[in-house]
């Protein structure tokens, strides 16, 4: 690769932390900048190379937020525990099932999104009145982390904010809460499946470790600004990377 090509990645990382920290779907700025810059890499390469640089972004973003927000840590460390169990095997999983199948489910289900956030402007953006028991907090954050912790394993784009979703549609969360927490559970997703991937030789650590860099340092200032501005901001910023990642995808299954 040459300067131009670093140059690329280096920005397509520190686009994909600030994005990824703020509501998540920096995959899709990120895999493709992969695939064009090296296109003779193997898919789990690629994948795997992307889950070095997600983990330590994420990481980082989980941790800034953890300095403004009260977090559940007895509800969210065994769920990110369960996330990356289940990234694993969606991982593990991947050359056993026709992704493609997956696209256009997932398409429907970010447009559903876009739909349901766009039609009550109050989801994520004031607390629930009543909040939710401890059991229900449990109860939901294992089963997203669980289900969506399987999906980074298989298909990976917009992981983060199919996380902050469930948040605050089930959960009745503040966006910029729902955001701080689906960093967590998005931590482990992303060390569950970049453990196996390593494992099995699927990580250029080199460029990998460079990319981290780049995503830590977009990942911390997304953080911040999600911080400083707020449920609104986040909530502007969702729609805007949702309708993204459709058009993206679009383009990718019939383009």
């Amino acid at each position: 690769m040459d300067f131009a090509d670093w140059a690329a990645l280096v920005s397509a990382a520190t686009a994909a932390g600030w994005v990824d920290a703020v509501v998540g779907g920096g995959g899709l700025i990120i895999l493709p900048t992969l695939l064009l810059v090296a296109p003779t890499l193997a898919p789990q390469t690629v994948l795997g190379t992307n889950k070095l640089a997600a983990f330590c972004g994420t990481s980082a973003a989980a941790a800034t937020f953890a300095r403004r927000v009260p977090m559940n840590w007895r509800v969210l460390v065994p769920g990110a525990l369960v996330a990356a169990i289940a990234s694993a095997a969606g991982s593990a999983a991947v050359g056993l099932i026709e992704r493609r199948f997956f696209i256009p489910i997932v398409m429907v289900v970010l447009a559903a999104v876009a739909l349901v956030v766009t039609l009550r402007p109050s989801i994520g953006v004031t607390l629930a009145t009543h909040p939710p028991t401890r059991r229900k907090t449990v109860l939901v954050v294992l089963l997203a982390a669980g289900l969506i912790g399987c999906y980074d394993g298989l298909i990976g784009p917009g992981t983060g904010t199919f996380l902050i979703i469930a948040f605050a549609t089930l959960l009745g969360t503040e966006f910029v809460r729902a955001a701080a927490m689906a960093k967590v559970i998005n931590c482990g997703s992303n060390l569950g499946s970049l453990v196996l991937l390593a494992a099995t030789g699927h990580v250029l650590w080199a460029l990998g470790l460079v990319m981290a860099i780049a995503n830590i340092a977009g990942a911390v200032v997304g953080s911040r600004m999600a911080l400083a501005r707020g449920a609104g901001f986040v909530r502007a910023v969702l729609l805007i990377v949702v309708a993204a990642m459709v058009i993206r995808l679009g383009w990718q299954q019939f383009g």
